[in-house]
């Protein structure tokens, strides 16, 4: 426990121990003890491998289907993460179509709009609850130059042809469902969920391990090739193998510059008293953020707590990543000094956990899934933080492709796509913390200007991100 100082409100806060975890109750399934032929062998017990094993089992219950997980299902950001199941692609439409066409980006922002939806349909379905609930997202402008960026971002929308994705909300509308500080007005868009994500991970294991799928933990993958996995604990030798290691993929050699961690962090108040909720409009179950160019994100909780989410945590060299970056007391400090200056009254209400964790970012930001035959190797991830939703579009996607599943989701733009590598170190190093430092100064620009960031029009040119 830490003791942890804010505005003269002192309380513990667990100390890397994400909020959802609180109350699991899941016991530990057994490690793999020898070497075991599958069907389908998938790394990773994430919402990716979870996923993809519900899809192929419920399309096939006769496939021997094992998830083969070095900690524990839900371990990494599918345990940690915001909480937002959204239709959010993190590149552009508009950067889509330069890459592939216009079609197919449209077509694109539909599937991710259906799987909003997939998602409600399977939990209720399998009567998994995870407090889902849609009441869309919200994207506060709070400054003259979020303000201008929203107004754009509703005529882009409208002009490429997907009519009613956003709605501009005037100030009076804006604050009737978020009431922060210094609301201009703000995008809404119905096509986003939120929900607790170790309920969701813990729910779809559970219901992997009763549709015939094993799940093993404490099992450490080695290497990965030709269909065949090395273990700590064994050889599984499989038909396919599937890759669903998003932020840890550099951590096999082969992928050791296919993917960026960053690490993104979090934090949440204890359950806050019912008038300051009402004053502050969070009694919704509504996402939200701020159109600031250092993304933040946040939710109000089923129990009436708000998560407080951002990105500014720095890129580690090599791509490590480790237990110990999961909290970093600067940037945790500004994440809550973010949250107060939205909320002043929530000053008085205590922050009872800090956590984090890695994310995955390819060289492009541009998600991939694919199925490499000759090799029996299929892929999923990474998700530039936008995973909750994408990973379950994913996970259809590669059981379309290893079960020859015609589907007209084989044909997105995800579906292949190939990124370059990241740069070598230390130039790896030095471009990512200098994109995030740029980030920064772009809200810097904005405050002093109050027009859109010409640094963050060129960091966007770059990637192709929002």
């Amino acid at each position: 426990m830490v003791a942890n100082h804010v505005d003269h409100v002192t309380v513990d806060a667990q100390s890397g121990v994400p909020l959802w975890r609180e109350n699991s109750a899941d016991a530990t399934r057994p490690a793999l003890n020898g070497d075991i032929t599958a069907d389908v062998a998938i790394v990773g017990a994430g919402f990716t491998g979870l996923w993809t094993a519900y899809y192929l089992l419920k399309a096939d219950p006769s496939l021997k289907v094992v998830v083969v997980e070095r900690d524990f299902a839900g371990f990494g950001a599918s345990g940690r993460n915001g909480g937002w199941a959204s239709a959010i692609f993190p590149v552009s439409l508009a950067h889509v179509a330069k890459l592939y066409n216009r079609v197919s980006a449209l077509r694109l922002q539909e599937a991710m709009n259906n799987t909003v939806i997939e998602i409600g349909d399977v939990v209720a379905g399998e009567g998994i609850d995870c407090d889902y609930a849609r009441e869309g997202f919200i994207s506060l402008a709070r400054s003259d130059a979020q303000l201008a960026r929203a107004k754009a971002t509703v005529a882009g929308s409208e002009a490429f042809g997907t009519t009613g994705q956003w709605t501009f909300l005037d100030e009076g509308a804006a604050r009737e469902r978020i009431n922060a500080t210094n609301i201009r007005g703000a995008l809404y868009t119905e096509h986003c969920a939120l929900l607790q994500p170790e309920k969701l991970v813990r729910g779809l294991a559970r219901t992997v391990d009763t549709l015939g799928g094993v799940i093993y933990e404490n099992t450490a993958v080695e290497s990965i090739a030709g269909g065949v996995l090395g273990t700590n604990r064994g050889v599984v030798t499989a038909g396919a193998v599937v890759r669903a290691t998003e932020a840890f993929t550099p951590q096999f050699a082969e992928y050791r510059r296919n993917v960026a961690p960053l690490y993104s962090l979090v934090v949440a108040t204890a359950p806050i008293p019912s008038p300051i909720r009402e004053s502050l409009a969070l009694t919704s179950r509504t996402a939200f953020n701020d159109m600031r160019n250092l993304r933040i994100y946040a939710h109000p909780t089923a129990d009436g707590r708000l998560v407080f989410g951002g990105r500014g945590a720095p890129y580690h060299f090599g791509s490590k990543v480790a237990p110990r970056f999961d909290v970093d007391a600067k940037i945790h400090d500004k994440i809550i000094a973010t949250m107060h200056e939205m909320f002043p009254a929530l000053k008085g209400v205590a922050v009872t956990h800090r956590w984090g964790g890695p994310l995955g970012v390819p060289r492009d930001w541009f998600p991939s899934v694919g199925y490499d035959r000759k090799n029996k190797l299929a892929w999923a991830g990474p998700y530039v933080g936008d995973g909750v939703a994408t990973s379950n579009l994913a996970g259809r996607i590669v059981r379309n492709l290893l079960l020859d599943k015609r589907d007209e989701n084989n044909d997105l733009p995800i579906v292949n796509h190939r990124s370059k590598e990241w740069e070598v170190e230390p130039f790896r190093w030095l471009g990512v913390n200098a994109g995030l430092k740029a980030a920064a100064a772009a809200d810097i620009e904005e405050k002093f200007t109050n027009r859109p960031s010409k640094v963050s029009a060129l960091l966007e040119n770059l990637t192709g991100a929002h």
